[in-house]
């Protein structure tokens, strides 16, 4: 079992910066691959950014290539969410979650590929 629980939401204007984290529990978090997704007001959960347990692959949405950037720390049981340049269209709840396998069989990853979810951090970008 895994339990994920994410920080590091808040308000920022356009253009800033805002990294988010993700604690997960566990005693097998570094063999599983893990994501961030985020869920804008009345549109659906959509994919961020992703990697394999390993992190020799990585995979980002277009919208966010070149501002965002995936890490872990397994030593600290911690994924993080680098993200800078924010635009006001990435305001939206962003979820950590995880998956009970080494690596997502598609790319891009989809939610219905996770096994396990944080509660959420809301992400707000102001224009």
């Amino acid at each position: 079992q895994v339990q994920l629980v994410e920080s590091g939401g808040g308000l920022v204007q356009a253009g800033g910066s805002l990294r988010l984290s993700c604690a997960a529990s566990g005693r097998t978090f570094s063999s599983y691959a893990m994501g961030w997704f985020r869920q804008a007001p009345g549109k659906e959960r959509a994919f961020v950014a992703a990697f394999s347990w390993s992190g020799s692959s990585t995979y980002y949405a277009d919208s966010v290539k070149g501002r965002f950037t995936i890490s872990r720390d397994n030593a600290k049981n911690t994924v993080y969410l680098q993200m800078n340049s924010l635009k006001p269209e990435d305001t939206a709840v962003y979820y950590c979650a995880a998956t009970s396998s080494s690596y997502y069989r598609r790319v891009p990853p989809q939610p219905a590929d996770n096994d396990y979810w944080g509660q959420g951090t809301q992400v707000t970008v102001s224009s």
